[in-house]
């Protein structure tokens, strides 16, 4: 495939190696290529386009193939999806004709898809609930709980996240802008709660308050900052979907339509001598 900086040339794994590149910049998709019989699993409604030979299934579960022993084990894995708020189904791209075919598959918000491959960070990758968009199959979806009850209450991401695992690649999104960070043993990092996208299992993910009384009623940066400790890597990303969509509410106003004040020195004074 063509160079990007984010492509992917062929390697030895369990899981089906996949080739692969990210085309865009802030509404970007991943372009995946199939040799004959590999497979790519995705999310529901995320795929933009696909050649002919690939052929389309649904899934009960994430489509990663551990789970075809019997009934419980379908059921174990469609359980695991459900409870982080995605659909019981997945579906599974598979190239059944010959030579090279490729399917493209979408982020829905602003900004970035990135790819890691789950054995160069430890097998396991922890990341926010709706973070998974793609992987190649082997690749298994399952469920991380926040075992300390502050940090589920304000850890951002509640008390479940997404737990991939495996050896192969997987494609997820995260909002805005990403940055990824590498924390030595004991080294410590404070994000804003809504900006941890993703991190390896070798973090330790904890909530701590932000500062004095006085900073966190006025300060705007919210009343907990994630503390998250070394050794492992660490996902920032500039826009939670969370955020975007706040201000997306507050900028309709509170009935929708129209913000007429928008850029008025009057501000919200201004929205209410005009009615809104």
């Amino acid at each position: 495939m063509a160079s990007s900086p984010w492509s992917h040339t062929r390697s030895s794994s369990v899981s089906d190696d996949v080739d692969f590149e990210i085309k865009g910049q802030e509404l970007q998709f991943v372009e995946i290529e199939l040799d004959p019989g590999e497979s790519a699993v995705a999310e529901a409604g995320a795929m933009v386009w696909k050649d002919a030979t690939i052929e389309m299934s649904t899934v009960f579960g994430d489509g990663s193939g551990g789970q075809g022993s019997g009934f419980m084990g379908k059921l174990l894995g469609a359980g695991k999806r459900l409870v982080t708020g995605e659909s019981l189904f997945t579906t599974v791209f598979t190239h059944q004709g010959q030579g090279k075919a490729r399917v493209a598959f979408a982020a829905p918000v602003p900004g970035a898809i990135l790819p890691i491959k789950l054995d160069d960070v430890g097998g396991r990758l922890i990341c926010q609930k709706d973070a998974f968009l793609a992987a190649a199959r082997g690749v298994s979806i399952g469920i991380h709980f926040q075992q300390r009850i502050m940090t589920g209450l304000f850890g951002g991401e509640g008390f479940i996240m997404q737990k991939l695992e495996g050896d192969g690649w997987v494609f997820v999104q995260m909002g805005g802008t990403v940055v990824e960070r590498e924390l030595a043993p004991g080294e410590e990092l404070h994000i804003d709660t809504g900006c941890v996208a993703a991190y390896t299992s070798g973090i330790d993910f904890d909530v701590i308050r932000a500062g004095s009384v006085k900073s966190m009623i006025f300060g705007g940066e919210g009343v907990f900052f994630a503390r998250l400790r070394g050794p492992g890597k660490v996902w920032i990303q500039s826009l939670p979907f969370s955020r975007l969509a706040g201000r997306m509410l507050a900028a309709a106003g509170s009935r929708g339509g129209q913000n007429r004040g928008e850029g008025s020195i009057l501000g919200g004074f201004g929205n209410m001598l005009d009615g809104d």
